[in-house]
């Protein structure tokens, strides 16, 4: 009933969102009828618009240009050779792009875990394909700038696991495309009381950020009026709302302090340029990663979603988008290696989920790039197409599933695989709202 009735609330007001973290309650304490595999899940939403040509067929040039040369170029991810030629997606060398990103991982995720090298997306938009990773559905009669409206997975951890939210993160990499209103539903038996912290780091620790917020203070209220608006401008800009807007959330005083001191310590590390970033960090997604470590070293949550996006410039560059690809591998290498050597009490309790919200098309658009390489819109059926990756504890390792040929699995498994991991499973699919088709990857292997 209810999975029918929620689709009654479209047009409901969104709340408010910022670029700062959301400081919010502790969850109550709910009994939970599954068995957690791990104490701690990283979730990567892997971009949008990542054409299975050139991720997990590896066939680089050769399918997208007519130019025959293929290789890999998300070596960290799965097996295979890089490109021997034309090597446009690295740092600078002699030519532009032309110096590959060492490999970090000493044996790639997939040898060391699960891949599903087919998974369907049944849209080829982002705002549904994020609403399935996050819910479980695609929402596909909801418009942009609304909160969900069934509950997202940050709220079925806090409420199932009693979760505060300091153990559940969103890292977001921006403040578009409706990202900051993805951390909690508008379901009545959830909502914001079960909301995930979100942080937009390239935004709150970005020149403005830094300028408005790091020496932040209490100023009187007549005599320095000037810094004051400017403050308000910034976080009227950054919110896209009006401050009235704003949910009305609390948070314990242990709480508030813990995030203070690491807000702190994140605006002095981030002007010191001591951020835990991946080796190369020369766009938004890496510098997202980097935060995403910090919140993973301070608060050791037991849930983490980090969303990355600059693979969507494929629409207007392929080369920026097989060299976004690449940062991508980089980015979730560091991200897996950072906690296995430098969080020890994460080392070997925690699982990594990695999943895109959908694919790219076959066909090009008209135009072309500084390279004379075609680009690619998402709108066609090869759009749909899309692979995913989990590793960690009790995760089979080296094992392949599904193919080309033979898909296996769904967008919106990514949550129920998540619940799986973290033992509330049975709680969300008793909840209703996951789309009636997906299941745990755990339950399709």
């Amino acid at each position: 009933m209810k999975r029918r009735s929620f689709l009654k609330k479209v047009g409901v007001a969104a709340a408010g969102a910022v670029a700062a973290p959301y400081f919010l309650p502790s969850g109550r304490l709910f009994a939970r009828t599954g068995t957690a595999m791990v104490d701690h899940v990283v979730y990567v939403l892997f971009a949008g618009g990542l054409r299975q040509q050139e991720s997990i067929l590896q066939r680089y040039l050769d399918d997208s240009q007519g130019i025959s040369v293929q290789g890999n170029v998300l070596y960290n991810m799965l097996e295979g050779p890089a490109p021997q030629q034309k090597v446009l997606y690295g740092t600078n060398g002699q030519l532009p792009g032309d110096s590959p990103i060492p490999m970090l991982l000493g044996s790639t995720i997939q040898k060391q875990g699960t891949t599903f090298a087919e998974v369907n997306s049944q849209v080829v938009g982002h705002y549904s394909g994020l609403n399935a990773l996050i819910t479980g559905n695609y929402l596909y009669t909801q418009g942009l700038r609304q909160k969900p409206l069934i509950p997202t997975i940050f709220e079925y951890a806090r409420k199932h696991l009693g979760l505060p939210a300091t153990k559940v993160w969103f890292v977001g990499n921006g403040i578009g495309n409706s990202t900051p209103l993805l951390n909690h539903s508008l379901d009545e038996n959830y909502g914001v009381d079960y909301a995930a912290n979100f942080m937009a780091p390239t935004v709150t620790f970005g020149v403005n950020g830094m300028q408005h917020l790091s020496n932040a203070k209490v100023y009187h209220p007549e005599e320095e009026l000037d810094p004051m608006y400017k403050m308000k401008f910034f976080l009227d800009q950054t919110a896209a709302i009006k401050a009235a807007e704003l949910p009305g959330v609390k948070n314990t005083d242990a709480e508030k302090h813990d995030l203070k001191q690491f807000m702190r310590e994140m605006f002095d590390k981030t002007a010191a340029g001591t951020i835990a970033h991946p080796p190369v960090a020369d766009n938004g997604d890496m510098r997202n990663i980097g935060y995403a470590c910090e919140v993973l070293q301070w608060f050791k949550p037991t849930l983490t979603v980090v969303n990355m996006s600059a693979i969507d410039g494929c629409h207007g560059n392929f080369t920026g988008y097989l060299r976004s690809m690449h940062r991508a591998d980089h980015g979730v290498a560091h991200l897996w290696n950072y906690i296995q050597t430098q969080i020890p009490s994460m080392a070997g309790n925690t699982a990594m989920v990695i999943i895109p919200e959908c694919g790219r098309n076959a066909v090009p658009n008209p135009i072309l790039d500084e390279n004379d390489l075609a680009s690619y819109d998402h709108s066609d059926a090869n759009a749909r197409r899309v692979f995913g990756q989990m590793l960690g504890p009790g995760i089979p390792s080296d094992l392949m599933i599904g193919s080309e040929t033979s898909p296996v699995g769904e967008v919106a498994d990514g949550v129920l695989t998540v619940a799986e991991l973290l033992g509330f499973k049975p709680e969300m699919q008793s909840a209703g709202y996951v789309l009636g088709n997906a299941q745990s990857w755990f339950d399709r292997i």
